[in-house]
């Protein structure tokens, strides 16, 4: 099986990840990717979701908080702003509690605590994501291809919708259990009915959004997830204990990539004792490659002359990925 073919078979799968080490080339296959699909003829939108992205520097051109930027003929690129979005939370915040509870103003100690909560060290992975569930539900492209932040940021990432989830069902429980002793009540005292609950109708809300999100995500008709591989022991080592790991947030995982093979014809040239050592570690390792991930492996792209920016050298990799074996 090749790259090419798993796009062919499986034309359902319409949101399309790379995971691996930090540096290893995600961010490059990502834009590969996006490259091809868009040159098939479909409106493909590629998005980071590192806070250190890097889409500008491969597609060169400034596209960070910018939204979808128009990078070729059906190929958009976006880098989410974190900081941004937290500061539109607070925002979000302040208006919510001001229209709930009929105030003019924010009490002190309140604001006090939503400036402290934008300073968490999960708020900007929670902006992160929150903008990625926006740009999913909002629709209108044909594929979707995330670049994803190293493995173990990816794994927090991945998990933060189940967790968003466990949490949202106490908080909503809890608060339809106050609505029905409010509507018991207000019964007893004959009132009128009680108002719309708006927080509960909030949460509601949240929920929503994020199941429609984590659904994609663990969606095997919907969503193929690639590994990035090199030919070296801890790469090996750390992505088949990641694989074990994206198994049990049920990724679906469609195969691996080999990346940075160095040429088999290094070795009829006259080069130094240094490469030659590489070259016969590369090959122990990709044999390694071979029947660890038996079957699996769908393209093996080789180590570039030059860094890949720039759609010419993007595009010679596309053709490595989806054209080779």
């Amino acid at each position: 099986m090749s790259l090419a073919k798993v796009f062919d078979q499986y034309p359902d799968r319409r949101y399309i990840m790379f995971g691996g080490k930090g540096g290893l080339g995600k961010t490059t296959f990502s834009a590969a990717t996006a490259y091809y699909l868009a040159k098939q003829g479909k409106k493909v939108l590629v998005f980071s979701v590192d806070p250190q992205a890097s889409l500008s520097d491969i597609f060169k051109q400034d596209i960070f908080g910018k939204g979808p930027t128009e990078i070729m003929p059906n190929l958009y690129a976006q880098e989410i702003d974190a900081d941004r979005r937290v500061k539109e939370y607070q925002g979000e915040i302040r208006q919510k509690i001001l229209d709930m509870y009929g105030m003019e103003k924010i009490p002190e100690e309140i604001e006090s605590y939503i400036q402290a909560a934008a300073a968490e060290p999960a708020m900007e992975e929670s902006a992160i994501f929150d903008e990625v569930v926006d740009i999913v539900v909002k629709g209108g492209y044909d594929y979707y291809i995330y670049d994803l932040v190293p493995l173990g940021h990816a794994l927090y990432y991945l998990s933060m919708a189940s967790v968003y989830d466990a949490w949202i069902d106490k908080i909503t429980n809890l608060r339809q259990q106050m609505r029905e002793y409010d509507q018991v009540a207000a019964t007893i005292r004959r009132d009128k009915e009680i108002d719309e609950d708006a927080i509960l109708n909030e949460l509601l809300y949240i929920k929503e959004r994020i199941n429609k999100s984590s659904s994609i995500l663990t969606d095997k008709k919907k969503t193929a997830f690639f590994f990035v591989v090199t030919a070296e022991q801890m790469v090996i080592t750390d992505t088949l204990k990641a694989a074990d790991l994206f198994a049990k947030f049920d990724v679906p995982l469609s195969g691996y990539i080999v990346n940075r093979v160095l040429p088999d014809e290094l070795k009829t040239q006259k080069i130094p004792e240094y490469l030659k050592n590489r070259l016969n570690m590369q090959d122990r390792y990709l044999e390694v490659i071979d029947t660890t991930f038996k079957g699996q492996i769908l393209a093996k792209v080789p180590e570039m002359e030059r860094d890949v920016t720039g759609l010419p050298m993007i595009e010679k990799v596309a053709l490595n990925m989806f054209e080779s074996r």
